[in-house]
Formats: C-alpha cells, sequence, structure tokens
C-alpha cells in the first residue's frame, strides 16, 4: 500500500503549493543519492517524496488525487504517470539540479564559480608575554601560504603564451543541458569535462606553478602589538591571506593574541595582582618595602599592626589602556611569613612577648567600629 503524499511530505492537506515545495526540498536535499550513495533506504524516501511532489505541485492531479485518491492519479496501474514510479526518469537528476528547478540558475552537482574570486583567509596564534602586552612590541613571524606566481602572472600559462578558450563550454566552464521529467522541461548546468569547469585551456603550462597559477611560500610579516592588548586580540592584516582565483583579490590576515600566564603577575583587565611576602616584625611594625610592578619596582608602606592578606593599591601601575587614558593600578597582597627553626635567645623573647603582651593584642582583636573604620577606608582608597 502507498503511503498518503500529503504523510509522505509531511504536510496538511491543506498545505500551500510553498509549503510543499519546502518540505519535498527538505526531503530530496536529505536522501538524494548524491548525499547518501549506496542507501537504499534513503533512495526510496526520495522517490516517494519526489512522486508525492509531482502530484501534489500539480493543482488538476491534486484535485483528482484530493477527490480519489491514488485510484485518481495512478492512469496505468504502474504506480505514477506513465511508470514514474519506477524512478527511470529521474535516475539522472543530481541534487544541484534540485537546487535549480526551485532557483533556477546553474548549481549542478559539479558546478563551479566563475569569475574572480577572493581569497581564503588565515589565522595565525601569536603568543606573547605580560609585558609585550602591555607596552606592546614588534615581532616577526613566518606564515606558509599560497601566492600568485609572479612568472606567469597568476595565469597558469607560460610567458610568452596565453590561455585559450575552451571550444566544448565556450569559455562557461559548464555544459548546459535539457531533459525532460514529469516537473515538464528541467534545466541542469554541470561542470565542463573537458577544462574541468575554469573556462579556458592550458597548452603551455608556467614551469615554476605547473600550470596552476599560484605557488606555495613562506612569507615574513611584521606584527606591530599595541600597548594594552587582551587576551584573543585579532590583528587584521588587509590582503596577507592566500592568492584569489582567476585574479581575484588575496584574502585577510588574522593574527590573534595569546598572552603566557607570569610567574608573579595576574592580570584582570588592566589591573595588575600580586602577592608580597612581608615579616612578621614588618607588619608589626610597619615598614617600607620594595614592590616589582610592570613599570619598575616602586616603594610601598607597610603602617604598623598590618594584618596577613591586606590588599594595597597602587595607583597607575597598572596595563595601559589600548585606547589612551592611563593605566590600571596594582594591587598587592601581603603575606605575614611566620619564623622557623628560631634560635634560643629568639624564642626566649618572643615568651617575653607572649607574657607582657595581652592575647587580645597579640591577636589585633578589634572593636566592631575599628573594622567598620577599616573597611570603609579600603573601600575609597
Amino acid at each position: 500500500m502507498k503511503r498518503d503524499y500529503y504523510e509522505v511530505l509531511g504536510v496538511s492537506r491543506s498545505a500551500s503549493l510553498d509549503e510543499i515545495k519546502k518540505a519535498y526540498r527538505k526531503i530530496a536535499k536529505e536522501n538524494h543519492p548524491d548525499v547518501k550513495p549506496g542507501d537504499k533506504e534513503a533512495e526510496e524516501r526520495f522517490k516517494e517524496a519526489t512522486e508525492a511532489y509531482a502530484v501534489l505541485s500539480d493543482p488538476e492531479k491534486r484535485a483528482k488525487y484530493d477527490q480519489y485518491g491514488h485510484a485518481g492519479v495512478d492512469f496505468n496501474g504502474q504506480g505514477g504517470f506513465g511508470g514514474f514510479g519506477d524512478f527511470s526518469d529521474f535516475a539522472d537528476i543530481g541534487l544541484g539540479d534540485i537546487f535549480e528547478m526551485f532557483f533556477g540558475g546553474g548549481m549542478g552537482t559539479g558546478f563551479r564559480r566563475q569569475g574572480p574570486s577572493r581569497g581564503a583567509d588565515l589565522r595565525y596564534d601569536l603568543t606573547i608575554t605580560l609585558k609585550e602586552a602591555a607596552f606592546g612590541a614588534k615581532k616577526e613571524i613566518e606564515i606558509p601560504l599560497t601566492t600568485t606566481c609572479q612568472a606567469c602572472g597568476g595565469s597558469g600559462a607560460a610567458p610568452g603564451t596565453n590561455p585559450r578558450t575552451c571550444s566544448q563550454c565556450g569559455g562557461t566552464g559548464q555544459i548546459r543541458t535539457v531533459q525532460r521529467t514529469p516537473f515538464g522541461q528541467l534545466a541542469t548546468t554541470r561542470t565542463c569535462n573537458v577544462c574541468n569547469g575554469e573556462g579556458t585551456i592550458i597548452s603551455t603550462p608556467c614551469s615554476k606553478c605547473q600550470g596552476r597559477g599560484k605557488v606555495r611560500e613562506r612569507k615574513r610579516i611584521q606584527v606591530n602589538i599595541p600597548a594594552g592588548s587582551e587576551e584573543g586580540l585579532s590583528l587584521r592584516f588587509s590582503g596577507k591571506g592566500e592568492a584569489g582565483e582567476r585574479g581575484g583579490p588575496p584574502g585577510d590576515l588574522y593574527v590573534v593574541l595569546n598572552i603566557e600566564p607570569d610567574d608573579f603577575f595576574e592580570r584582570r583587565g588592566n589591573d595588575i595582582y600580586c602577592e608580597i611576602p612581608i615579616t612578621f616584625v614588618q607588619a608589626a611594625l610597619g615598614a617600607e618595602i620594595s614592590v616589582p610592578t610592570l613599570h619598575g619596582e616602586v616603594k610601598m608602606q607597610i603602617p604598623e599592626g598590618t594584618q596577613t592578606s591586606k590588599v594595597f593599591r597602587i595607583k597607575g601601575k597598572g596595563v595601559p589602556y589600548r585606547r589612551g587614558g592611563g593605566c590600571g593600578d596594582q594591587h598587592v597582597r601581603v603575606i605575614v611569613v611566620t619564623p622557623t627553626k628560631l634560635t634560643e635567645r629568639q624564642k626566649e623573647l618572643l615568651r617575653e612577648f607572649g607574657r607582657i603582651t595581652p592575647a587580645d593584642q597579640q591577636m589585633g582583636k578589634k572593636t566592631f567600629w575599628d573594622r567598620l573604620k577599616e573597611n570603609v577606608k579600603d573601600a575609597i582608597g
């Protein structure tokens, strides 16, 4: 038993012609033998959908089908119109021909775009240091790419000769034929088998590029990294990509920046974060210490009574803003280091310190208001 044609295409009985076309086009693209060669089930689905479309896309045949079902359109008892059910009329229809049937214009299975076409874009991942990203740098990279052959100017023909127009296709690169199908006249376009779709034939190929018109080589390119560059920043170099086809312009080169992690600094946006160890004495009595920054060493004051993990901000010592306007800040977290391997004299002095110092003072105990004032001070810098 044949399935209902509407069920085959997955549309309602009130579907418009556009809906029927869209449904058939989807099934045909997914199940065409060019897409699934050797898949008998896919071929059967394609045949079934094509038969359903042949009926439902024709107003007169659709009306008879709606009234009498398959009996109304099975004129010869063979399952379709004039033996259409055996798929013989569609054996040579390519996937690209289905596009042409709906859209027109050459999109045959061997279709090749004629005329100049732009070359492909290239991507190069460049790893740089944090300092190079912060202050900018000049780097030279080497990339493999296809360029236009200078010996023949991209024609592929030996110097002093020129490609000749293909007599088989007249220079179009395509052979257009018309075949009769249940849809009516169906024009198909296929790649010319004489010139392979190029439209021209090279009798004497260029010895440098062997007739391809392009050569593979390695090129050195100077890359200027702007100050304040971020991870993943893409730098575009117009015309530095692959050579175009048939005289078309070259593509572009995109250099994507990867910033390698730093052992000391951590970057967050345009701010820099780091940790600095300080001694118990420096934390208790206060001290001036040297702090490394991207801009060089700077002096930073540690106030007395500083607790471990306290964060200090050094203004303007972060990463420059890429579009100007100064730099971010550097945030320094101090870590109080507990001394180890003390001498007996040192231990004696610490015990004496413990005896004469109240426990809450040793712990740095503060009132709620003391902590609140400190938090407000940190917040406003």
